[in-house]
């Protein structure tokens, strides 16, 4: 039975020094990443999606909830109005 817990405690070393070994060869190459979006492209993504998620909330806002025609919100009459109820003195 010696033989045997001797066998496994060599076998157990060897697979730890080769672990090591690894982790020693990961660390000192560098993998280079890929991006699969640049980021210049992310951001134009993210400003791309706020504009559309601006006017989707300005005509569901003014003609669904509002109960206004929903073509209405882009007029320049009905942005003056708002601006004229909100700096009203």
């Amino acid at each position: 039975m010696d033989a045997k817990q001797t066998s496994k405690a060599a076998t157990r070393e060897d697979v730890k020094k080769a672990k090591k070994e690894n982790n020693e060869q990961e660390k000192t190459t560098m993998r280079i990443r890929v991006r699969l979006i640049p980021i210049w492209a992310r951001v134009l993504l993210v400003l791309f999606f706020m504009v559309v998620s601006t006017i989707v909330g300005i005509v569901v806002g003014y003609g669904v909830i509002g109960s206004g025609n929903p073509a209405d919100a882009f007029d320049k009459s009905t942005w003056q109005h708002i601006i004229d109820l909100v700096e009203k003195e």
